[in-house]
């Protein structure tokens, strides 16, 4: 068997965990699965694509590869731009959706059901905006470097790893260091506790969803310089995410991460062994025996 989908699935691991962070985070919070989070990663990637597209095309500049990397300088700006902008877009969702169901008191399944309804929109206006024909942040190509062990990674892969390492750490320190942090923990057990107490949940949930946007945008991003961006990049990755989030422990962002990271090695050994047509299954059989054997997941505890 090759080692390398060691590399290739720590590299695709952490693209999910990015993704799944949003999830768990969200789920924590609001307790409903929001089925519309994959189309944040679509639309960071799409983002970041028309942002670097049009600074560049306006400044004449900013295209030229970086160093040892496939892209230019512009496409950095873009995907901090993409990043604020997809968190904007996901309070925006909140704000007009979500809300609204929250005030009423609806059933967690409507919300689950406006998530799907919202995923379908977001999706096809992607899909009517940039058409379904996929597009490339650049079309540089890359030797892979000799890591030792048999294993390769390209200058792109490494800055990914290592970029997502850095975001996790920064999620890390504002959930535990911060009175941000404090406050998204303490609405997370008991929202009508910490209400009482004089914490402004409304602004906590407009931070988990601020937050998780712009995480998905950056996980976006990533995917779309490593592979492709497509309008569907997200729905497809949405199965991945939920496993992983559950898999980690619903709340637990270094559990997403490792949940992320667990799945995208079995996907990598899954297209080794038996094919790269089941390594969709690979999610939801992770999914399905986490639920049966440890419900909790890795880094999660049961509600009470």
């Amino acid at each position: 068997m090759n080692a390398q989908f060691l590399v290739d699935g720590a590299i695709a691991g952490s693209m999910i965990g990015l993704g799944a962070i949003g999830v768990t985070l969200t789920y924590s919070i609001l307790r409903f699965a929001n089925f519309a989070h994959g189309e944040f990663i679509a639309w960071g990637s799409y983002a970041a694509l028309a942002v670097a597209t049009g600074l560049a095309g306006a400044l004449g500049v900013g295209l030229s590869p970086l160093g040892p990397f496939s892209f230019g300088w512009m496409l950095p700006v873009a995907a901090v731009l993409a990043a604020l902008l997809t968190g904007g877009l996901a309070v925006a969702l909140d704000a007009a959706l979500f809300a609204s169901f929250r005030r009423r008191g609806s059933a967690t399944i409507i919300m689950v059901i406006a998530s799907f309804g919202a995923s379908m929109a977001l999706r096809s206006l992607l899909e009517f905006v940039f058409t379904s024909k996929p597009a490339y942040f650049t079309r540089e190509l890359q030797i892979a470097l000799p890591l030792g062990g048999g294993l390769r990674a390209t200058p792109d892969q490494l800055l990914m790893l290592g970029l997502t390492a850095v975001l996790v750490l920064g999620v890390h320190l504002l959930l535990t260091r911060t009175a941000t942090g404090r406050q998204m923990r303490a609405v997370a057990e008991n929202p009508a506790l910490a209400r009482i107490v004089g914490i402004d949940v409304r602004r906590v949930i407009r931070t988990v969803w601020f937050l998780g946007g712009a995480l998905a945008a950056s996980a976006g991003v990533m995917a779309g310089l490593l592979v492709q961006i497509r309008p569907y990049m997200g729905f497809d990755l949405l199965l991945p995410l939920f496993a992983a989030a559950i898999l980690g422990g619903i709340g637990s962002v270094p559990g997403a991460i490792i949940g992320g990271l667990v799945v995208g090695l079995c996907e990598a050994l899954a297209v080794q062994t038996v094919g790269a047509e089941w390594r969709a299954a690979v999610g939801f059989v992770i999914l399905t025996a986490v639920l049966v054997l440890r419900p909790q997941g890795i880094l999660g505890r049961l509600r009470g």
